[in-house]
């Protein structure tokens, strides 16, 4: 196989398990609080952030692991807990008085990291193939090429988070609020997936099933 082939690999194995253009419905909500500029600019260090997170793992993920004792399943555990947390924080708003005492700091809360690029598109999932793909094509081409993948996935979604949200912002509060409370719940039935998925895996892992 040719770079190239590896490239697309890459691209292609892990864009059903970010899924950036649904994640740009879920931007446009969690990033609801911001202004334009910082919309903008969060949207570029998810980017960065999911890349980074993505390379990392696809390079040196079995040692990271092997290093710190952790399971995939462990990651899904946790990573589930995290996207929960986000969705059930979204279904049950803080009341609008809590939110005008926020300081100006608090305000522009960084969401680009956690969860958005970890765990909501960069995820378990996500992080657990690119750790399978490198350690089944150790070669320094096959690792270059799906990093370059990796690279490409990362900058269609950025670009999706950065020129696509902007879209949302044409709605009436009404209809934000909506939307808000809708992408909540799915927020947290994908946590919740992750979490029971990721607990039918260390039970496996355990031997308590089959």
């Amino acid at each position: 196989m040719t770079l190239f082939h590896f490239i697309v690999a890459g691209f292609a194995a892990l864009f059903p398990l970010l899924n950036p253009v649904g994640g740009v419905a879920i931007y446009a909500s969690m990033s609801s609080h911001l202004d334009p500029a910082e919309k903008r600019k969060q949207a570029i260090k998810t980017a960065m952030y999911i890349f980074i997170l993505l390379a990392v793992f696809g390079l040196l993920g079995p040692l990271i692991l092997k290093g710190l004792g952790l399971t995939i399943p462990a990651l899904q555990l946790a990573g589930g807990l995290i996207v929960g947390a986000a969705g059930f924080g979204m279904i049950n708003p803080k009341p609008e008085h809590e939110e005008n005492i926020k300081s100006k700091h608090e305000g522009k809360q960084d969401i680009s990291f956690s969860p958005m690029a970890l765990p909501m598109l960069a995820g378990p999932g996500a992080i657990g193939a690119v750790i399978a793909l490198g350690a089944r094509n150790g070669s320094v081409e096959t690792l270059i090429g799906l990093t370059l993948g990796y690279f490409l996935l990362a900058l269609l979604t950025g670009v999706l988070l950065y020129f696509a949200t902007p879209l949302f912002d044409k709605l009436k509060p009404g209809a934000i609020d909506a939307l808000t409370r809708i992408m909540g719940f799915l927020i947290l039935a994908i946590g919740t997936q992750i979490f029971i998925g990721g607990l039918h895996d260390w039970l496996i892992h355990v031997g308590a099933l089959h």
